[in-house]
């Protein structure tokens, strides 16, 4: 696996990827777009989808995929394996094998992260005050 360059669009940072690593970034994407209505773009290297601000994050790294949530802490009631850490209350999952997360629980993430930004904002701008 090769850690990605630079992409231009999500079609190209996921074919920048092939075997496990390929295949998670594949299966991640496939069920976050259908859970919700989200703007896709590459920001940061990696993956990112927004609605009303950043709501969650995909990204390959040398040890797996990380699946994370700007509000994620206000995730781990559907999810405890999330991580906290960092600024705007992230939590992340630390994919290393299979099994993927299913596409239910991952319909159940994005669905509560989309709700909690349409409740309370843009996270960023929440962090600023």
């Amino acid at each position: 696996m090769r850690m990605s360059k630079a992409a231009n669009s999500p079609d190209e940072y996921l074919k920048s990827f092939s075997g496990w690593t390929g295949a998670c970034l594949k299966h991640l994407r496939k069920h976050v777009v259908a859970a919700a209505d989200l703007e896709e773009q590459i920001k940061w290297g990696h993956l990112v989808y927004s609605s009303n601000g950043p709501v969650l994050y995909i990204r390959a790294t040398e040890e797996g995929v990380l699946f994370g949530f700007w509000r994620g802490k206000a995730l781990r009631d559907i999810e405890p394996a999330l991580k906290p850490g960092g600024k705007y209350d992230m939590a992340k999952l630390e994919i290393r094998s299979t099994p993927y997360p299913t596409p239910k629980l991952i319909g159940q993430l994005v669905g509560k992260a989309v709700s909690l930004n349409e409740t309370l904002g843009n996270p960023q701008d929440a962090a600023k005050t």
